[in-house]
């Protein structure tokens, strides 16, 4: 097995084999499997100091952490909500990539068909709509990884075993277990299941899940623009789905594009000028002349929520406790705020020298997490049916209600602070406060 190990460095991650190193029986406070977005931010929000005494964290993934910082391994971008930046602030890595994040600084919606030569907004937000600052921040996730694998590997607390295959699991009462491929073994009092949407940890459990595929598929790119996008993020409705227009540093976009599975199958066959000319199609004009800036990706689109956030001695984040639409850009926000629920029960719980993988503890945090889970999930799918369709009179309703939101200041400040991840209860570390 290769283990991940820290070396004086300035930048630069360095990662070193150990030829036959096994970590045979580990003991860990915390055990997370998977090192992706959701599993290194759970790992740095629980490593801070605490009240008794820091926190000893386990990761184990089958990946190299450091593929995920390139580009061509993801080419997606996440909007980052001033709730979640007020996180990543508080954990000190928001410095680490603030050059490389794009303020939103104007959002557009409107509802057209592909190539239509106006697009008039049928919603408009801009800064002064929150408070004369940014509701959200454009980041390539290259940039999220690698800071967030900056701010593990100069942690004293986290170790990351890499190339570690997860052969089972075994879920308290009194501790976690877990056995790799290798022979060797881990227990923890509480396991994370940071291990995306097909999560090994969630099916050994027993927790089913329910939802559905939207037929659709989400093919994603950057694109390179002739003239400045001044911050602004364009959402446009076709009848296939959103096509989202996001605002990238150096001239830049993001891309994600809806289209049925069967249409981004074909589309992703397209050489490259063919690609262009479809892209170009939908993406319009009013940027000058566009050209491709990135690898692309397709994804598959469904709506799926785990039937339980929890179990003895495991919690669910990110992707192994619910997939939503993209349609909204919440799914990388609601990982964190799973993260910040999560890293506040269970100092909460180590302050008062309790177990933090006590029951009592996962379930203050199932109650905390479920409810926003399931409305941000009912309304994204919601929005999905309402604007993936080509229906004449829906067009119409859906039209008039979205100019009648915009005209309707409390109705938009409610929209905005939806946007910027402000309501409901918030977890200090979205408030930008230590746990």
């Amino acid at each position: 097995m290769q283990k991940c190990t820290k070396f004086m460095h300035t930048g630069a991650l360095t990662m070193a084999a150990e030829a036959g190193f096994s970590f045979l029986m580990e003991k860990a406070d915390i055990l997370i499997a998977g090192a992706a977005l959701n599993g290194l931010a759970a790992a740095v929000a629980l490593a801070g100091p605490r009240a008794l005494r820091p926190l000893d964290i386990l990761i184990l993934d089958q990946a190299d952490p450091t593929k995920f910082a390139r580009d061509s391994f993801d080419g997606r971008a996440s909007a980052i909500t001033a709730s979640s930046r007020r996180m990543l602030e508080a954990l000190g890595i928001w410095v680490e990539f603030a050059a490389h994040a794009e303020p939103m600084r104007d959002i557009i919606v409107t509802a057209s068909k592909p190539g239509a030569a106006a697009r008039p907004a049928l919603l408009h937000f801009g800064e002064d709509d929150h408070d004369g600052e940014a509701s959200a921040y454009m980041v390539e996730n290259r940039h999220l990884y690698g800071a967030l694998l900056d701010a593990a590997l100069a942690s004293p607390t986290i170790r990351l075993e890499t190339q570690a295959r997860i052969a089972s699991y075994g879920f308290g009462p009194g501790l976690a277990h877990i056995a790799t491929t290798a022979g060797d073994e881990a227990k923890g009092s509480l396991l994370i299941a940071a291990d995306g949407r097909t999560s090994p940890a969630r099916k050994a459990a027993g927790i089913q899940t329910y939802g559905w595929s939207y037929d659709q598929s989400g093919i994603v790119t950057t694109v390179r623009h002739e003239r400045a996008h001044g911050g602004r993020a364009e959402e446009h409705f076709l009848p296939s789905g959103p096509f989202a227009i996001l605002p990238l540093t150096h001239n830049r976009s993001s891309l994600v594009w809806t289209e049925s599975s069967d249409d981004a199958k074909r589309i992703m066959a397209l050489d490259d000028a063919q690609f262009l000319a479809e892209l170009s199609a939908r993406f319009g004009g009013h940027l000058g002349e566009l050209s491709i800036a990135g690898p692309r990706h397709v994804y598959p689109l469904a709506m799926q929520i785990a039937q339980s956030f929890i179990a003895d001695r495991l919690a669910l984040i990110g992707d192994a406790a619910h997939v939503i639409h993209p349609i909204a850009g919440l799914g990388f926000n609601l990982g964190l705020r799973d993260v910040a629920a999560l890293a506040e029960c269970v100092s909460e719980a180590v302050k008062l020298g309790l177990d933090p993988g006590a029951s009592g503890v996962l379930e203050t945090y199932a109650r905390w997490r479920r409810f926003d889970t399931v409305m941000t999930a009912v309304a994204t799918d919601g929005l999905t049916r309402l604007f993936s369709n080509d229906n004449p009179a829906l067009r119409a309703l859906r039209d008039i209600g979205l100019r009648t939101a915009g005209s309707l200041g409390a109705l938009k400040g409610f929209f905005m602070r939806e946007a910027a991840g402000e309501t409901g209860r918030l977890p200090k570390l979205l408030q930008g406060e230590a746990v």
